[in-house]
């Protein structure tokens, strides 16, 4: 198939006029080390980061993205997330570690939503390094956990969510 490029805009509240293109298919071509056992939308519907996170990005994102997720633009709900826990830290650790990139100021599942979509970047290297590294929490739980045992280690399984990994599995 061939790819097509589509210039998306943004404005919402974190972002004023930032373009960039889509250049790959969505949901496809991704790079042979990044392999996301859920997509975003899967990510929304199942309830991840207390519901705050894309409240205000419908326009950005297909439509049908939302229309089981579990938002809360009003505040960060722990009761939202599949596990019922909190596995969030707040954006501004993730600002003052230097972990956000400039282009993506909502972080890596921003990051994961526009790559998704079919959007490349010069952070696309660093950020699939880091979606590799959180690899390491999977081991544990498996390590720890009774197979199936969804209430072992419910913060952990819940940051995996936040990650693409599907901690509901093993």
């Amino acid at each position: 198939m061939e790819s097509s490029r589509v210039r998306v805009v943004v404005n919402d509240k974190m972002q004023r006029n930032y373009a960039y293109d889509r250049t790959e298919p969505a949901g496809r071509s991704f790079h042979p080390d990044f392999k996301p056992q859920l997509t975003p939308k899967e990510m929304l519907e199942l309830g991840v980061f207390g519901g705050r996170y894309m409240t205000d990005c419908g326009d950005e994102f297909p439509e049908d993205w939302f229309d089981r997720a579990k938002l809360c633009p009003e505040r960060h709900d722990p009761e939202l997330n599949f596990f019922g826990v909190n596995a969030s830290q707040p954006l501004a650790v993730w600002r003052e570690k230097g972990w956000i990139y400039e282009e993506d100021p909502r972080g890596w599942f921003q990051w994961y939503c526009r790559y998704y979509m079919g959007r490349r970047c010069p952070d696309d290297g660093r950020q699939i390094k880091r979606w590799r590294a959180v690899r390491r929490h999977v081991a544990q739980i498996k390590k720890n956990c009774p197979r199936g045992d969804l209430s072992c280690r419910p913060r952990q399984r819940q940051a995996l969510l936040h990650w693409a990994y599907d901690s509901r599995k093993f």
